[in-house]
């Protein structure tokens, strides 16, 4: 006897469910491979192409703006401008307010004075201070103290702490003694009898020795 090829029954329910199937226009049952899985919403269109572009674009508007305060120095950093301070008339003042002389030094022409400030040492050693601060011609600050407080007492006022001599420097006629210390701008300090001079920045040797020249060779101003 020959074997009868399989054939599968339906139940009654089976064949009204797939009947129901086929009236129904959308695809919520049966078979769902032909249908396409749905894309994400951004690639739906070229408008939401774009706006999901936009944030991007913002940013790079922002670091472009920010990149361009800033400017490329291959040399290193660049001087800015010197402030403008009148030296000569502060000095004129404190000359006429202070009770010691104050002198007014004249500094080569490529000097630009840039600051200046008075103050007060208490104690009985202490006294009024005149600082005038100059930018030399290789960029250097150099600042020049005028005061009647003692050597003991305006060194240490200078530097904000414990200095000690390491030796003099003669520089026409007048004996300054020398404050230098390690990985510390040096001072260098000289007594006229009637007012101490203090001279300490970052410029050199040179520098001080031609700051220190003008302004003993300066006549005290008339108050």
């Amino acid at each position: 006897m020959g074997v009868l090829p399989r054939r599968d029954y339906l139940t009654t329910g089976q064949v009204a469910g797939r009947r129901a199937c086929a009236d129904d226009p959308l695809p919520r049952c049966g078979d769902t491979e032909g249908v396409a899985n749905s894309k994400p919403r951004i690639l739906n269109n070229n408008r939401d192409m774009v706006w999901s572009l936009i944030p991007l674009v913002v940013a790079c508007l922002i670091i472009a703006a920010i990149a361009s305060q800033c400017t490329l120095s291959p040399g290193g950093p660049t001087q800015g401008p010197i402030p403008n301070f009148d030296a000569a008339a502060a000095l004129q003042y404190d000359a006429s307010e202070l009770p010691f002389p104050i002198r007014n030094p004249v500094v080569p022409e490529d000097w630009t004075p840039n600051s200046g400030s008075r103050q007060a040492i208490a104690g009985d050693q202490g006294g009024d201070v005149s600082n005038v601060g100059y930018i030399s011609g290789a960029g250097r600050y150099i600042k020049l103290t005028q005061s009647n407080a003692t050597e003991e007492v305006l060194v240490p006022y200078a530097v904000g702490g414990t200095r000690y001599a390491s030796g003099t420097q003669p520089v026409e006629g007048h004996d300054w003694v020398l404050y230098e210390q390690q990985n510390s701008e040096p001072v260098w300090i000289t007594d006229l009898g009637d007012v101490r001079l203090l001279i300490t920045g970052s410029g050199t040797t040179d520098e001080f020795t031609t700051l220190a020249e003008a302004t003993t060779s300066a006549e005290p101003l008339k108050p």
